[in-house]
């Protein structure tokens, strides 16, 4: 198992709704990241693209933004519904 650089509330980390993802500042100087849908399914690791730390984030999945399914897959829904 990684070991974990630091525990991080959900409040402390910056939330881009476009992406639906949240990032954190990494003392590399690049940004954690962790994907909505992935909190959603349970994972709480962030992990840094430019270095091996990792984060756990601390959230209450009950607090988490609406998860909204990207435009390509809503299409793809409505031609099998056809």
């Amino acid at each position: 198992m990684a070991s974990i650089y630091e525990e991080v509330e959900i409040e402390d980390m910056t939330y881009d709704g476009d992406t639906q993802t949240y990032f954190y500042p990494c003392p590399c100087g690049d940004k954690f990241f962790i994907p909505l849908e992935d909190l959603y399914d349970g994972e709480d690791i962030a992990t840094c693209p430019s270095c091996t730390l990792k984060i756990r984030i601390i959230f209450d999945e009950a607090n988490l933004p609406e998860l909204i399914a990207p435009a390509d897959e809503e299409e793809e829904e409505k031609e099998e519904k056809s």
